[in-house]
């Protein structure tokens, strides 16, 4: 591949696991690096339209299959990480972690909390409607810039994202380069206190240590934990996996957490084929026991190794 001008780094067959939180998959054919928007925008015009193109954040969500992928993967950097706060909106670059926009929102007195304990980048969380505690993105979304698969840099808005629970009808091949987010007024005492209360609940009840992808499977009922005293649990990931008897279930270095059972842990030495085949299993085990259908929330790309 030749460009013209590009200044970013691109880098034929890079392995992919070191880049995901389950530490899985093979090689993409390449990774692009890119240094600033006008940069990811000048590659992407001259890319071949028919090379298929990954936007990957910091890889907390995502199996990467043991064949890799066949695609271009831009990661963005430190040139798309900065947060800015202006009144009770904050604009985030698309790399910048979701706990970080969370703090620096709360310095300034701008609730943002529920992003404190989401892990990733504003990217992913923006493309998945990422929420938690009975708030998602699409309650605080704003807008955002992204760059297109042509190259064109452009503003998207809520009503093109069509938010719905954990997806989003995001533009194919798109990159979102920065998102725009609007928080109510609050104390920034009060609001760093209730992000460390979060903080202490979810390291008390997940396995925040394992290597993990955060939750595995979506809800049935089609929402988040609220984390209010009269939740209902029926219908949780969590709670059906236990009916069916699968916590703790493993296959080979992959296994459902015994701390909670809708994370997928990679115990030691698991592969993207031990991970997604044991998620495979408790669905099944779910289905016969329930009648119910989990969906996957981890997202899984790429081929398997040839058999």
């Amino acid at each position: 591949m030749n460009f013209d001008g590009i200044r970013g780094k691109l880098t034929a067959n890079r392995d992919l696991a070191g880049l995901t939180w389950l530490r899985v998959g093979g090689p993409a054919d390449y990774l692009f690096q890119p240094a600033d928007v006008d940069d990811l925008a000048a590659f992407l015009r001259q890319l071949n339209p028919a090379v298929p193109v990954f936007p990957m954040g910091v890889g907390s969500n995502l199996i990467v299959r043991d064949g890799g992928l066949r695609a271009v993967v831009i990661r963005l950097g430190r040139g798309f990480n900065a947060i800015s706060v202006e009144g009770d909106t904050v604009t985030a670059g698309a790399a910048a972690l979701d706990a970080h926009v969370a703090r620096k929102a709360a310095d300034a007195g701008v609730d943002l909390t529920f992003l404190r304990t989401i892990p990733g980048s504003i990217g992913g969380a923006v493309r998945m409607n990422a929420g938690c505690y009975g708030s998602y993105v699409a309650d605080v979304f704003v807008s955002g810039t992204l760059v297109t698969r042509q190259g064109e840099i452009r503003e998207i808005t809520a009503e093109e994202l069509q938010f719905q629970y954990r997806q989003t009808a995001f533009p194919e091949g798109a990159v979102l380069v920065s998102a725009t987010l609007r928080g109510a007024e609050g104390d920034p005492e009060e609001l760093h206190a209730r992000m460390q209360a979060q903080l202490e609940k979810r390291d008390a009840t997940q396995p925040t240590r394992e290597r993990s992808a955060g939750s595995t499977f979506r809800n049935p009922a089609g929402f988040s934990s609220t984390g209010q005293a009269d939740d209902v649990h029926d219908l949780k990931a969590w709670k059906v996996i236990d009916d069916a008897g699968m916590r703790g279930a493993s296959r080979g270095g992959a296994q459902m957490s015994e701390k909670h059972s809708n994370f997928l842990i990679n115990a030691g030495g698991a592969t993207a084929a031990d991970l997604e085949g044991l998620g495979e299993d408790v669905r099944k085990k779910v289905y016969e026991n329930s009648g119910i259908t989990l969906e996957w929330e981890i997202m899984r790309i790429g081929e398997p190794l040839p058999r």
